[in-house]
């Protein structure tokens, strides 16, 4: 097994990797920038190095310092984690260029499957069911064309992009025009690639992904599949693993796939086949995202494969550990990704730093976090704090137990979308499982509960100020004998009440 690795990433997902390093007896290496200098990850790992100021393009996002980093540590493989670099095969070259394992696939995979036409088009020649939709190099005056062929309602689509950005849904031909001039800009802004293609709009769709592995020696399987519809802004909330309306026959159809899509591209580590599914049944590729997902914690719980030690194991050379006829999930498992954005502000993404945490537990419970007390939230990256997963022998256990865990998770000093959380557990149609991916604009309102929610958390952030600078509350100074004051007795108070 590798002697040392690289994360060349940041938050949650840089201790679930450390975490599967110092499993497997690794040593880790972790680089860090301005704002991150008392990140959970550097507290944790046994070598750090700083990589530049907090703007992700001036740190994460510099290949050659990232690099240098793991030459000086001496490090012999470098895991990417998600986001950032996961899927740029500049940094999958630069690794083989020099003499360090990359911990995923090879380059010419990644930028194949980066480029969301070119994947289309192998995908299709592979047997796998694409969306009908347009190619890239097409003037403005075709694709309007083409656009009254393919039928509305249609999204507007980035070439090389992915997590909604470069992304528009049209539903006439008076908006489309406005709508390629935006996607354009975003692309080019977010990728450096302004190109564009049409896709017609699945309606009443359902997102459904299916994680393969597969290893050098030519050994391909998939894990199941993972729900993954409730989305706001393109962008994942939700997740479940089974989906609630994928029966045996449907998983096998869309396993054997996912697996011919992955070897297609002549596949090697962890990847996602994802897919849309429509509601009689038919489902169409829509993209294969070449890394580790942030989902991937339900896959693990239901199969009891730990996805990132294989990711390593794959990358040293090893085979898959097991078959397809081997694998056999068991059980339900819902996570809830738990971000600094306020629900009753259109999910604006907030900072600050944060006073007073209480993670959940207990049985089924797991949370993947990078945060603690104290530690300061940065706007400069990804609002996510942590993953909320919970586990059950069914699916109704698992969400019992994702309500109880919602409960108990305490944030003070952000805001957080908790409130939304719990406000979807107990939505009809997510109880049901009879949800698509229009469920947050049709069945939600994201306001609701979160004003309520925010108000007290800033009631309790308010009395801890007081107390740091040895304030007395006049609820202590009227009860000298009592208990001493609560600030997490006040927030439970007013649950309870509702004042």
């Amino acid at each position: 097994m590798f002697r040392k690795v690289l994360i060349a990433n940041r938050g949650e997902i840089a201790v679930r990797i450390l975490r599967a390093c110092r499993e497997l007896g690794a040593q880790v290496v972790s680089v860090y920038s301005d704002v991150d200098r008392c990140a959970l990850h550097v507290r944790q790992s046994d070598e750090v190095y700083y990589i530049g100021q907090a703007p992700a393009r001036d740190s994460y996002l510099r290949i050659d310092r990232i690099v240098k980093a793991a030459r000086r540590s001496g490090a012999d493989a470098i895991h990417p984690g998600y986001g950032f670099l996961a899927e740029n095969p500049a940094l999958a070259q630069a690794c083989i260029d020099a003499g360090i394992t990359f911990i995923g696939p090879a380059p010419a995979a990644i930028a194949t499957m980066g480029d969301k036409v070119a994947a289309r088009r192998l995908m299709a020649q592979a047997g796998v069911p694409v969306i009908p939709g347009t190619a890239t190099d097409l003037d403005d005056q075709t694709i309007l064309r083409q656009a009254e062929k393919i039928g509305f309602p249609l999204f507007v689509k980035a070439a090389a992009g992915g997590g909604g950005k470069g992304m528009r849904r049209v539903y006439s031909p008076g908006e489309l025009k406005r709508a390629l001039e935006a996607a354009r800009r975003e692309a080019a802004s977010a990728f450096g690639d302004d190109r564009i293609y049409l896709e017609r709009a699945v309606q009443g769709a359902r997102h459904i992904e299916v994680q393969v592995l597969a290893d050098g020696q030519g050994n391909v399987i998939h894990l199941g599949e993972r729900e993954c519809s409730i989305q706001r802004r393109h962008q994942k909330l939700i997740e479940e693993s089974p989906s609630p309306v994928v029966d045996d026959s449907l998983r096998r159809q869309m396993g054997q796939i996912a697996v011919q899509a992955a070897a297609a591209v002549s596949y090697v580590n962890a990847g996602t086949v994802e897919f849309l599914l429509d509601h009689k049944g038919r489902f169409y590729f829509l993209e294969m995202n070449t890394r580790l997902q942030v989902e991937h914690p339900i896959t693990e719980c239901v199969t009891g494969i730990d996805i990132v030690k294989e990711q390593l194991r794959i990358a040293f050379g090893k085979p898959l550990p097991t078959t397809q006829d081997k694998v056999r999930p068991k059980g339900w498992a819902i996570e809830c990704r738990i971000t600094a954005e306020d629900p009753a502000n259109d999910f604006l993404p907030a900072s600050g730093r944060i006073v007073r945490l209480c993670l959940p537990s207990g049985p089924g419970v797991r949370v993947d976090s990078g945060i603690y007390e104290g530690v300061e939230i940065s706007p400069h990256y990804d609002p996510l704090l942590a993953k909320l997963i919970t586990w059950g022998n069914t699916r109704q256990e698992a969400l019992q137990r994702m309500e109880r865990a919602l409960k108990e998770f305490r944030i003070v000093g952000v805001p957080t979308n908790i409130p939304f959380h719990r406000q979807a557990m107990s939505a009809p149609p997510f109880v049901a499982g009879t949800y698509d991916t229009s469920f947050i604009r049709q069945h939600l309102s994201a306001a609701t509960g979160g004003a309520t929610a925010y108000s007290q958390v800033a009631a309790v952030a308010a009395v801890l100020h007081h107390q740091q600078k040895g304030a007395r509350s006049p609820a202590t100074a009227a009860h000298k004998d009592s208990r001493p004051f609560s600030a997490w007795r006040l927030v439970s108070r007013r649950e309870a009440t509702g004042q």
